[in-house]
């Protein structure tokens, strides 16, 4: 029988999106219908991956830009405190409810499957009994950190809430190997291959040094400090034996960045897919969605945490020994030196995507889930 599955995103991107996505797929494929809801702006997005979308509410961005400016220069508990309590816990769901209260009511979901950071529909799928579960999106102990520091700002919207989404099905691609989960119902997913399209123009003519690809996702470009990293960056590797690929994200302008050195090309967006299949390396900031990805190609990482996560991210994926952790853009290249001069890191990754491979598809997780919800 066809169920109308849900999906709630909240601020954040395609980093936020993204993994709802191969659920939707899933279900779609079986007949389901779906409905993707989150702030306007994810509104293209969505709609590019041929998903009907439904615009809730969002707060202001004068709200917001005080709130991300501040995550990368106070203590890591300020900056969970502002993230998840303030930003995502309060300001995020209170905009979205009402959106949120009015679709449950007139669409009736069977299943809302919502991404960690989007609390609105918990608060009122659970209170009108509707199943959820949690799509990950980063380490199962983050994400509990955050249902934990959020707690206050939920339990104004639904008092219970927080013990209520620690008990909701928690479904994560990342291998138990580098993701232990103390979520009591975890069910983990491998993420179906991309197709890798068109190989990569050739931007570097004549040079055949090891293809790096280096990015700090897209939610840096929103911040005033985003020249400065990826310019420290650039100058890191500049005229070292390497290709490097580096995309910004489309919130800053390229010339912005002055000259680049001819090893290095800058592009605002390129398919991931496209380079983890020809690349040697990943130099990124730790963001879930591209360490998932560099780890699901067996691809070695050297890792450049600046906030939120990607901190924990990173000292778990350089545990396992697939990735390196540096203190900064200005020194990339020593990791990039010792990753490349050693098999282990490879080794690892190769290892890692191995055990991610064999974890059952979207499809198999969502039948799972489904016939919990009957």
């Amino acid at each position: 029988m066809a169920a109308r599955i849900l999906a709630a995103c909240s601020l954040g991107g395609a980093s936020h999106l993204n993994p709802l996505l191969p659920f939707l797929a899933a279900a779609r494929a079986r007949g389901h219908e779906t409905l993707v809801i989150g702030p306007p702006a994810l509104g293209d997005m969505v709609t590019r991956t041929g998903f009907t979308f439904h615009a809730g509410g969002e707060p202001d961005e004068a709200e917001i830009a005080p709130i991300r400016e501040q995550l990368p220069v106070v203590s890591r508990e300020e900056a969970s405190v502002l993230g998840n309590r303030e930003l995502f816990g309060r300001l995020a769901t209170t905009a979205m409810l009402p959106a949120m209260s009015h679709l449950v009511d007139e669409w009736r979901p069977d299943l809302v499957l919502r991404e960690p950071c989007e609390y609105a529909s918990a608060v009122v799928a659970i209170g009108r009994g509707v199943p959820t579960a949690q799509v990950a999106i980063s380490l199962a102990d983050v994400e509990v950190g955050s249902i934990t520091v959020a707690g206050p700002a939920l339990e104004e919207h639904r008092a219970g809430l927080t013990d209520e989404l620690r008990a909701s099905p928690y479904l994560t691609r990342f291998p138990a190997s580098v993701d232990p989960s103390s979520f009591t119902a975890t069910r983990r997913y491998h993420e179906p291959p991309a197709d890798e399209g068109a190989p990569l123009p050739d931007w570097w003519p004549r040079s055949d040094g090891p293809l790096v690809y280096l990015t700090f996702g897209t939610v840096l470009g929103h911040m005033s400090m985003a020249r400065s990293v990826f310019r420290t960056a650039i100058d890191a590797l500049a005229d070292l034996p390497l290709r490097v690929l580096l995309t910004i994200g489309h919130r800053l302008d390229p010339d912005a960045l002055g000259a680049v050195p001819a090893n290095v090309h800058v592009e605002c967006w390129v398919d991931q897919a496209h380079v983890f299949a020809v690349a040697d390396l990943v130099v990124c900031h730790g963001g879930s969605g591209t360490t998932y990805g560099a780890l699901a190609a067996g691809l070695p990482l050297v890792l450049v945490p600046i906030f939120a996560d990607q901190f924990e991210n990173s000292k778990r994926v350089s545990a396992a020994g697939a990735a390196i952790t540096v203190d900064g853009p200005d020194v990339i290249a020593e990791g990039i030196g010792a990753v490349l001069d050693s098999v282990t890191y490879r080794d690892r990754a190769r290892a890692i995507a191995a055990e991610v491979a064999a974890a059952p598809s979207p499809d198999e997780v969502l039948d799972e889930v489904l016939s919990g919800v009957g």
